[in-house]
């Protein structure tokens, strides 16, 4: 956890539109892994692979940091821990990340990693040990690092 060149992507309300899947609520209180699996992306993914591309060959180590759902077994853990790789292979296909954290809710992600996280909790913001940005201007504060 030493690198300081490291960018930390929150998924779900961050780079997911989870929030914006219909019954999404209802299908995770079901244990139905679908909201993860079919939310649309909140950015432009080409822009952000290319971008995210760019700041791997400069040396940046690029990770998600994503919580399970609030109300889960280890099933559905498993479950979402699939939906969720297989939302980023989807979309974001071209890029290598270095860790993918997929952790029980509410785990404290400045425990994780540190450098730059990009999340949509102000909580996990306030909480961060770096730099952390909520969700409005991620491609930009990227392109200025590379």
């Amino acid at each position: 956890m030493t690198n300081a060149k490291v960018i930390n992507f929150d998924m779900d309300g961050t780079i997911a539109d989870l929030y914006g899947v219909e019954n999404w609520l209802d299908d995770l209180c079901a244990y139905n892994p679908r909201p993860y699996a079919i939310a649309k992306p909140l950015l432009n993914m080409q822009s952000l692979a290319r971008v995210l591309n760019k700041l791997r060959k400069r040396g940046y180590a690029i990770n998600i940091i994503s919580w399970l759902s609030k109300n889960s077994t280890p099933e559905y853990d498993k479950a979402v821990t699939n939906a969720k790789i297989g939302w980023l292979k989807k979309h974001l296909a071209s890029v290598q990340f270095d860790n993918i954290y997929i952790v029980p809710y509410g785990t404290p992600k400045h425990n994780i990693s540190n450098g730059i996280l990009f999340d949509d909790e102000k909580p996990n913001r306030d909480n961060w040990t770096g730099q952390a940005f909520n969700v409005d201007s991620i491609l930009d504060i990227l392109k200025g690092l590379a």
